[in-house]
């Protein structure tokens, strides 16, 4: 499906960048996806790989444009919105950056009420990842659908009632990719201590993750079961698991989340001002 969206970026970094290959002429034409970067490097590779139009400054399309898509770090955010305010009337916002509050964005933008926040996270960048959303209460149900559209074309999405519930989703789905490679990196470090070099040790871990991941996805049965069942007592398994569990594996990571969290909502409050 393919709509006449016109869409611009401010920000052509890894996730603008996923985003836009998931968009470009599928959800609407390339030419009608606008990307504002100071990178020269970054807007010329959006250019070669997608044949979107670039600019190194805000300018008078974004006037033109149905959807916004700000795409930038939480510290440079209120900057960017201020440049972008003048040219800000009837489109949607959307942001993906992590801590920045709606309610902020549309202060920013003299009240603005058509904003959606939202959380993707890395795995957008080969069309498997999940999006946290939220939509103020100015945002109409085909603005909705639009960004549902927008971030569906790089995986899920999850839509919220409550906004601060974003900061839980960072911590979970936005940040999660993280604590994946960390789990894999401690694997292949094992591996190798075991006997195993480093690439028999890189495929059986991402096999072994890929594998349960998706055995995890096709049952109903709850992961605790899963996991009951491929543990034996007395077996390596239950020998693995009981070490974790003396070493406080699973209070570490919850403790983990809980951090990443309480930093979500710091970076509302230190950059949201």
């Amino acid at each position: 499906m393919q709509t006449k969206l016109k869409i611009s970026f401010i920000g052509g970094g890894n996730m603008a960048h996923a985003l836009i290959g998931g968009l470009a002429d599928k959800l609407t034409p390339a030419a009608n996806i606008h990307v504002v970067d100071v990178n020269p490097d970054a807007l010329a590779k959006l250019a070669q790989d997608f044949g979107v139009s670039t600019a190194a400054q805000v300018d008078d399309v974004l006037s033109q444009s149905d959807v916004i898509v700000l795409a930038v770090k939480p510290q440079q955010m209120r900057e960017v919105v201020n440049s972008i305010a003048p040219y800000v009337q009837q489109q949607l916002v959307l942001s993906i950056a992590a801590g920045i509050r709606a309610a902020d964005l549309s202060r920013w933008l003299g009240n603005h009420g058509a904003v959606v926040r939202t959380m993707p996270n890395t795995p957008a960048l080969v069309g498997m990842g999940i999006t946290g959303m939220a939509a103020l209460p100015g945002v109409t149900a085909a603005q909705k659908e639009v960004a549902d559209a927008i971030l569906q074309a790089v995986g899920q999405t999850l839509w919220l009632e409550d906004e601060s519930q974003i900061d839980a989703v960072t911590a979970l789905s936005g940040s999660g990719p993280a604590y994946v490679f960390y789990f894999i990196e401690a694997m292949e470090e094992a591996a190798l201590e075991l006997g195993l070099t480093a690439a028999q040790g890189r495929q059986l871990a991402l096999a072994t993750f890929a594998g349960a991941t998706e055995l995890a996805a096709r049952s109903n049965d709850p992961v605790s079961e899963l996991r009951e069942r491929v543990t034996s007592k007395g077996g390596t398994t239950f020998a693995a698991l009981a070490s974790m569990e003396a070493s406080g594996v699973r209070h570490a990571i919850v403790r983990a989340l809980h951090a990443a969290a309480d930093r979500g909502k710091e970076l509302g409050e230190e950059f949201g001002r």
